[in-house]
């Protein structure tokens, strides 16, 4: 897999099928090496995977991620084997638990331990015997990792890991856990904005949503920040120490603090005020990160 240092991270589902299509393509002409799309309550995120492949020729899609409460193991291999068969080898599959409320309630399953339930989970994976045409290389696996646990099994079972939501601190703390030998694609959310009042109030709207979730803030509170922080908000030291903000300049800056602190590769995701990217804005990004 040409699995580049720049990528691009994305909500699709306020996407039209076509408009999804032109988006991939104007990436993968722009010089992105990746399109990592989550999976939330919207479109199967396999199937847009597949889509997308089929839309562009040499971009890499990646989930960031696919919920193992969507399928069960087989059918992940089958889909993560099958998606790399034909598109020669250009599916990165990103596995993550997920989140209570999105599991329990969205879905009506029992939210288990995450990291025990993981674990059982890639054995049952790695018992699946795939029975039609391989694809030209043996997939790869990463997990949404966060905490020390999560990260040693992306260590030990998988090939690497997805840290969603995070600061180049962290990615330090990623990189020691994993050892220099496994994947480490970090996403970074970004606001195009050099106003820092219009800057954070977007930033706040998007956090807004993963301040409420445990596995978020308990890892925040590993890196140092508390109470204080997240009131009202967040604190302007918090949006930003997670939101790269300010011209060009400032966010390539804080791509390249995560490369310094050990990433393979960063995905960016563009905050504004309407839930699609800006195309013209990742664009004109692409000429100083890719």
């Amino acid at each position: 897999m040409k699995l580049g240092k720049i990528g691009v991270w994305a909500f699709m589902d306020g996407m039209t099928a076509p408009q999804m299509a032109t988006f991939a393509q104007r990436l993968e002409a722009a010089g992105y090496s990746a399109l990592w799309i989550p999976e939330a309550w919207g479109r199967n995120t396999l199937v847009s995977c597949g889509w997308l492949l089929a839309n562009t020729s040499k971009l890499v899609v990646a989930t960031g991620i696919a919920s193992i409460y969507a399928r069960d193991p087989m059918a992940m291999v089958g889909a993560q084997y099958g998606l790399n068969e034909q598109s020669g080898g250009r599916f990165l599959l990103g596995l993550g638990v997920s989140h209570k409320p999105f599991v329990k309630g969205a879905r009506g399953h029992e939210y288990g331990k995450p990291v025990a339930t993981m674990r059982a989970y890639l054995e049952t994976m790695q018992a699946v015997d795939f029975t039609a045409p391989p694809p030209p290389e043996k997939p790869l696996t990463l997990l949404a990792a966060l905490g020390p646990k999560m990260l040693e099994l992306s260590r030990d079972m998988a090939d690497g890991a997805h840290p969603y939501n995070v600061t180049p601190e962290h990615t330090k703390i990623a990189r020691d856990a994993i050892g220099p030998d496994k994947l480490l694609c970090v996403e970074q959310m970004v606001v195009a904005e050099t106003d820092p009042v219009k800057a954070r109030a977007i930033a706040r709207a998007s956090l807004a949503l993963y301040m409420g979730l445990p596995n978020y803030s308990n890892n925040w509170r590993r890196l140092g920040f508390g109470d204080a922080d997240f009131a009202d908000g967040g604190s302007d030291a918090f949006i930003d120490a997670m939101i790269a903000w300010g011209d060009d300049a400032a966010i390539k800056a804080r791509v390249d603090a995560h490369m310094a602190n050990g990433a393979d590769h960063v995905c960016i995701q563009l905050l504004g005020e309407s839930p699609v990217p800006d195309i013209d804005t990742l664009e004109r990004l692409a000429k100083i990160l890719v």
